[in-house]
C-alpha cells in the first residue's frame, strides 16, 4: 500500500521458472498482492510462484492479452502494475511510477525503455522493430508515443472499464495505451531501466511484429 491506496502487481507467465526467482524476490513492500497469471506453463512457474507468497490464477486461453484479461478480472487493488517475469523490467522502480501517478493524479503511466540505458540489453533487431511499431503508432493515431510496446504499466484499475481491450495476443501491449490516449485518460510515459532477460524468448520476432503492425492498422480503422 502506499499513500492509503493498494497496489497489485499482475505478472503474466509462460514458463518463466528461471527468471521469475529473481523478480519475486526484488517486489518492493508497498506491493500488497502479487497475482501470477500462469498461461499454461509446462515447467514450475506455478509453484515457484506460489512458493514466494503469490497468488496464482491460470488463464486457459493461450496469449499475452488472454493471461492479462484474466488477470484484470481477478485483481481488486486500487492500482495495477504490471510487467514480465523475465527480469528485463525493473521492479526497484514501482514506488516511484505509482507515486507519481498518485501525486500528478494520472490515470495510466506506461514506462518507457528508450533510450535504452544499455543497449546491449535488447537485440539489433528487437530495437528496430520496436522502432518501427512506435512509429507507425504515430503515424496512425497521431499520438506523442515513444515506446509503444512497452509491457510495464502503472493504473486506476477503475479506468479499465472505460478501456475497450480486444486482443489475446501480444498486440495488447499496444492497445491498452492507444485506448487510454482515445479515452483522454490522464496519460503519461515515463523513462526506465530495462535488462537482460532470463530464460528463452517467448517472442517470435517477425511473425509477431508484423500481427502487431496489423493490429494498430485495424485498430485505427475498427468502429
Amino acid at each position: 500500500m502506499l499513500q492509503g491506496h493498494s497496489i497489485t502487481l499482475i505478472i503474466p507467465c509462460y514458463n518463466e521458472a528461471l527468471g521469475l526467482p529473481h523478480v519475486l524476490q526484488k517486489v518492493p513492500s508497498c506491493v500488497d498482492e502479487v497475482l501470477i497469471v500462469d498461461n499454461n506453463s509446462t515447467d514450475e512457474t506455478a509453484e515457484i510462484a506460489r512458493s514466494f507468497g503469490a497468488r496464482v490464477v491460470v488463464a486457459p486461453r493461450q496469449g499475452y492479452g488472454a493471461a492479462y484479461k484474466v488477470g484484470f478480472a481477478a485483481c481488486h487493488s486500487e492500482i495495477v502494475v504490471t510487467l514480465d517475469g523475465d527480469g528485463t523490467y525493473p521492479l526497484e522502480e514501482i514506488e516511484r511510477l505509482v507515486s507519481i501517478l498518485l501525486v500528478d493524479k494520472l490515470d495510466f503511466i506506461s514506462a518507457c525503455r528508450f533510450p535504452l540505458q544499455n543497449p546491449e540489453n535488447m537485440d539489433r533487431v528487437s530495437r528496430i522493430g520496436n522502432w518501427g511499431l512506435t512509429l507507425a503508432a504515430k503515424v496512425l493515431f497521431r499520438y506523442g508515443l515513444r515506446d509503444s510496446q512497452s509491457g510495464m504499466w502503472v493504473f486506476q484499475r477503475a479506468v479499465l472499464q472505460r478501456l475497450r481491450i480486444e486482443s489475446d495476443g501480444m498486440p495488447l501491449s499496444e492497445e491498452i495505451k492507444i485506448e487510454a490516449l482515445k479515452k483522454q485518460l490522464k496519460f503519461k510515459e515515463i523513462h526506465i531501466p530495462y535488462y537482460m532477460r532470463f530464460g528463452e524468448k517467448k517472442i517470435r520476432k517477425f511473425r509477431d511484429g508484423l500481427h502487431n503492425l496489423w493490429f494498430l492498422v485495424y485498430l485505427r480503422f475498427r468502429k
